[in-house]
């Protein structure tokens, strides 16, 4: 499905008195239903939340000889430690806008219920401790990962209980 939408971008205008320059209309597009979206996005970028409560990004070696470039671990990768967790934050964040577009649908077919009012509250949450686990990561301080962590935790939780712990896929989502 194919959503247009304006970006928020400041006016431009090219000189005094002309007209505001409109930037380009972007055309978002789903690509993945919601189990893959968790899998392949949110999931990850939890886990790097969730490893900088036990052990300290800072404390993160680098192999020698090996390329980080090349690293599948965020957290020895090139943009490692604890910009890695940083990362994994704003990762989160930022994906609580694509839980939001339309179209999106469950791994079983049924739409997100992005219109339900305990979306939008799990969907919050879900920023909110990104925000926070962020902020704490820029601290690089692990006693507010602890708590970041909790609240991401907690953020998941909720929403799971609700859509995802259920017997049967054909059950999710409703």
């Amino acid at each position: 499905m194919l959503v247009a939408l304006a970006p928020c971008l400041p006016a431009q205008t090219a000189s005094k008195g002309a007209q505001p320059l409109q930037p380009p209309t972007a055309t978002l597009q789903v690509q993945s239903n919601l189990n893959q979206l968790m899998r392949g996005v949110l999931y990850p970028a939890s886990n790097v939340v969730f490893s900088a409560q036990i052990d300290n990004p800072g404390d993160v070696k680098f192999v020698p000889g090996r390329d980080p470039s090349m690293a599948t671990d965020p957290l020895v990768s090139t943009f490692g430690g604890w910009q890695a967790v940083e990362n994994a934050a704003l990762a989160l964040t930022e994906s609580t806008n694509l839980l939001l577009i339309p179209g999106r649908t469950c791994a079983n077919g049924l739409p997100v219920p992005i219109n339900n009012p305990d979306w939008s509250k799990f969907v919050q949450e879900l920023r909110d401790a990104g925000v926070k686990a962020y902020k704490a990561a820029q601290s690089k301080n692990q006693d507010q990962m602890v708590d970041a962590a909790d609240t991401l935790s907690a953020a998941c939780a909720g929403c799971h209980k609700k859509w995802r712990e259920k017997p049967r896929l054909a059950d999710r989502c409703k």
